[in-house]
């Protein structure tokens, strides 16, 4: 999915676990609004995008060079959410020549991560989801199976009560209007052909990212709120500390999906500031 800015430079848009391509309006807005052409895919497994059992989070930067060679594109920025958040990060570590930043918005730390208790404030379903990762492809196809029953047809108004004990107060109150029917129609579409997409995000983010985050050189902003019961404030902290090229906002009173929904703007201009050429040359700040 495109949208039709001419020869605008492309945003490639991650969307989080699970979900699947689906056209949001506000993203493509911002995006317009600094001169970034509005890109996203699905990832493999998801909707009518083919599976690739076993893959990583690093075999997304050969899909979105895909991408990019498909529109004649030289370079790009790029912007990953939640479960998106590792597939932009792996953009910037392994397309550096192409990739000019990128930004990571309440994005999962890799479970391997130093010093992090990685399922510490984590809400009950997303311990119970990768705990079963932990055990297996078996353990977690039935989880997922039985997870996935609650998305197969959610609507707009159904989604806080979907995510349970996911969101916070905070994220309740932005799940309205026009970015609850978008995401509800990213969940239907994410589990539209199954859990395979779903399924094998879970998997290659509790193996190794097949890259390494202190070798980003490209500039990357990382966004996290505090109160986000699917991707703990510590993970963001914990990425701030080893992106080596991180431009940090840490929002103790914003939640996981309250976040992006309030922030866009701003987070949209962030990363095109962060392509600029005195973005690329100072890109650190708290």
């Amino acid at each position: 999915m495109l949208a039709d800015n001419g020869d605008d430079q492309p945003l490639v848009f991650h969307w989080g676990t699970p979900g699947a391509a689906v056209w949001f309006e506000p993203l493509e807005t911002a995006a317009a609004r600094m001169g970034l052409r509005l890109v996203m895919y699905s990832r493999p497994g998801y909707a009518g995008s083919t599976p690739r059992p076993g893959r990583s989070v690093a075999d997304a930067a050969d899909d979105v060079a895909a991408v990019l060679d498909a529109l004649g594109a030289d370079s790009f920025v790029t912007l990953g959410w939640s479960g998106g958040g590792p597939h932009a990060l792996a953009c910037a570590a392994l397309l550096p020549d192409r990739c000019l930043a990128a930004t990571s918005l309440a994005c999962v730390a890799p479970y391997a991560a130093e010093g992090l208790d990685w399922m510490a404030g984590m809400g009950a379903e997303n311990i119970e989801e990768f705990s079963a990762a932990l055990e297996g492809e078996e353990a977690l196809n039935a989880a997922l199976e039985r997870m996935a029953k609650d998305l197969e047809a959610v609507q707009g108004g159904d989604v806080a009560a979907a995510l349970g004990g996911l969101v916070s107060d905070v994220d309740k109150a932005a799940l309205t209007g026009e970015f609850a029917d978008t995401l509800a129609e990213a969940f239907r579409r994410s589990v539209s052909s199954g859990i395979a997409g779903w399924r094998d995000d879970d998997l290659a983010f509790t193996r190794s990212w097949g890259f390494d985050l202190d070798a980003i050189r490209r500039p990357v902003a990382v966004w996290q709120g505090g109160q986000d019961r699917m991707v703990p404030f510590s993970h963001g902290q914990w990425l701030a500390s080893h992106i080596p090229t991180a431009r940090v906002h840490l929002s103790p009173d914003e939640g996981h999906l309250s976040l992006g929904a309030a922030s866009l703007d701003r987070i949209v201009a962030d990363l095109a500031g962060l392509a600029s050429p005195a973005g690329r040359t100072h890109p650190r700040s708290s």
